[in-house]
């Protein structure tokens, strides 16, 4: 995700093994910038997002950490969704990778310009093509799925949407512009991933949401119980256990009572009080920027692109992309 420009001699001696473990847990490599970062610099656009967007404001900072733990959580609450992740995701035997590749996804979609978002995402969909199967469902029909279905697609897309921006909220406060920006410019990435119709408002966002559950598309079972305790302690190095701990305390509390419910999670708490865990999250993610850079290398790349377009004050924007023949070493990831 970031690397950080040197420190003091005392306080790196200090922040090194941190630092080392926290990129390789986000990027697969302990050291440096991985090279499809650098190449975010290349291209001919300013791409669908820029530096006084939402989306850049939402997804540069430290809150998605806890959004993507809250975004996995309430995905697999979809019964064709968590099929999906069970019976084909190797999740559970290379956690790292799969996380890397979904960072590296939501980054070149996000930082890229309009042709690397696009390739990206068709890459992503393509992976997806293999992905089917049958579940059963809330009421106990059996059903086919498809990781490329719509209906799935936008489960996925609105999960995504809902968990950064309520954690954002939560953890940073307001988004620049309002919610209602987030979602709608957060909807092209929908759009790129084959969602027909993302919400454009927050409203609409929960909406959709809720009607997924009033519908009795939700569900719980010893599938869900899995992978959420997989999420609740994966196997990460033992250095960062005790952080991750109150990250996901944090993302458990920003998430409905209902969803909760079907997770079998309870908001942390000491009897009726509730457990400060937004401040203990912010203090862990004051660490985590500590060990890291302010700015993303992905930002400073596309921030360069700019530069060399002369595109820094321009609107970003672009097209409807076509699917694309994937560049060497594409992101093996996606919202979900």
């Amino acid at each position: 995700m970031r690397t950080r420009t040197q420190p003091s001699p005392p306080v790196e001696r200090l922040i090194a093994p941190l630092r080392r473990r926290l990129l390789l847990t986000f990027s697969g490599q302990s050291e440096g910038v991985p090279s499809w970062q650098l190449a975010l610099e290349e291209g001919d656009d300013a791409g669908y997002f820029g530096p006084g967007s939402a989306v850049w404001a939402v997804h540069g900072g430290m809150s998605p950490i806890v959004g993507g733990i809250r975004a996995l959580l309430t995905q697999a609450l979809h019964p064709g969704v968590l099929a999906g992740v069970v019976e084909h995701s190797d999740y559970r035997t290379d956690p790292v990778a799969r996380l890397a590749g979904t960072i590296r996804w939501i980054f070149t979609v996000t930082y890229g310009d309009t042709a690397a978002a696009a390739r990206a995402c068709a890459w992503v969909r393509r992976r997806h093509r293999p992905v089917r199967g049958t579940y059963t469902d809330a009421a106990g029909v059996t059903r086919a799925y498809s990781a490329n279905d719509p209906e799935l697609e936008a489960w996925v897309h609105l999960a995504f949407t809902d968990a950064f921006l309520r954690t954002y909220e939560a953890l940073e406060g307001p988004v620049p512009g309002g919610a209602d920006r987030y979602v709608a410019e957060w909807a092209r990435g929908g759009r790129l991933m084959g969602v027909r119709t993302p919400p454009l408002t927050e409203r609409d966002l929960a909406e959709r949401l809720a009607a997924y559950d009033d519908a009795g598309q939700l569900g719980g079972g010893p599938r869900l119980d899995e992978v959420v305790a997989f999420l609740r302690r994966p196997p990460l190095d033992p250095l960062l256990r005790p952080g991750y701990r109150l990250l996901f305390a944090a993302a458990i509390g920003t998430m409905p009572q209902r969803y909760l419910d079907l997770l079998g999670l309870e908001r942390p708490s000491v009897g009726p009080v509730p457990l400060p865990t937004a401040v203990a999250a912010k203090a862990t993610l004051a660490v985590v920027a500590r060990a890291l850079d302010p700015m993303p290398p992905s930002e400073a790349a596309a921030r360069r692109r700019l530069a060399r377009l002369g595109l820094g004050g321009q609107e970003p924007g672009g097209g409807e992309p076509g699917e694309q023949e994937p560049g060497r070493g594409e992101p093996d990831g996606g919202e979900g």
